[in-house]
């Protein structure tokens, strides 16, 4: 099913939500898109951009006509939305979000919105250092994976509806849990922002020399160039699973650092290979 909306609203007009306004209009999904922020600049970019046709400053008002609403705003602020756009949106509304963590938010859903629920928690695992709509692409969720929430209380036709937007917008859809979602995610993608971010700082402590400074670097220190008021966000809303996911990894670390005291060749080379054979379990499944 390739859905086609009347009225879109999408609260939140930096790079994920100026990018999906641009990828339903560049595949005739939505008729009309208002964009909601609360800096008049960032909306005036993306009218620019034509990733919305209309703006607004009052995401009420906003919402009131939609078809389908997608909340594109920094994670900590979701619920707080989520509970100011509900008494608004009419019952035929289609009602989304795009944020990192999804336990908080969907069990606040599940215990305020009416049954069965029309807001689905969805999370485009798309992504870029770069932000705001000046970089607004119309294939940035093309062949990402997106994570939608399952559940018993769901509205079985409004899940329908997110599942037909991701794909329409050439996104993969995966089907998780919310509880599940943020468990896998504080260690395939939380984790490995704090791990960049402390490899970094680590770093810089011995000087500037560029020269010296090797592709394993680059690589695996290029996340640590995201928003840090994003990530810090990301992090306190899956607090206790990313602090499990850091005793594991420090765990790990301390065998390596144990390993290389005792001049132990063989247990650092045993060590390098479980990393090897344990990245591939994780990229191929």
């Amino acid at each position: 099913m390739k859905p086609h909306f009347n009225r879109v609203t999408i609260i939140g007009v930096g790079l994920l939500g100026a990018s999906l306004g641009l990828a339903m209009k560049a595949r005739r999904l939505a008729a009309h898109v208002v964009g909601v922020g609360h800096r008049m600049i960032t909306l005036d970019t993306a009218l620019a951009r034509r990733a919305i046709d209309e703006a607004s400053l009052d995401a009420a008002a906003a919402v009131k006509d939609a078809d389908l609403v997608v909340l594109c705003t920094p994670v900590v602020r979701l619920i707080g939305l989520l509970d100011a756009i509900r008494p608004y949106c009419t019952r035929e509304a289609v009602v989304t979000d795009v944020g990192s963590t999804k336990a908080a938010l969907c069990a606040h859903a599940v215990r305020t919105w009416p049954t069965p629920r029309r807001f689905v928690g969805s999370h485009p695992m798309a992504g870029s250092e770069k932000f705001g709509p000046e970089h607004a692409d119309a294939d940035f969720y093309a062949g990402s994976v997106c994570l939608v929430e399952t559940g018993p209380d769901l509205d079985t036709a409004a899940r329908e509806v997110v599942v037909a937007l991701w794909r329409a917008v050439d996104a993969r859809v995966v089907d998780i849990d919310p509880a599940l979602h943020d468990e896998v995610l504080a260690h395939t993608s939380h984790l490995p922002h704090v791990v960049a971010s402390a490899l970094a700082r680590t770093a810089a402590r011995h000087g500037k020399a560029p020269d010296l400074v090797g592709k394993g670097f680059h690589d695996t220190t290029r996340i640590a160039d995201s928003r840090p008021e994003i990530w810090s966000e990301i992090c306190l809303t899956n607090r206790e699973a990313i602090l499990a996911a850091l005793a594991e990894c420090q765990g790990n670390l301390e065998q390596f650092r144990a390993a290389l005291a005792a001049e132990d060749g063989p247990a650092l080379e045993r060590l390098f290979e479980e990393g090897r054979a344990a990245r591939r379990r994780v990229i191929e499944g």
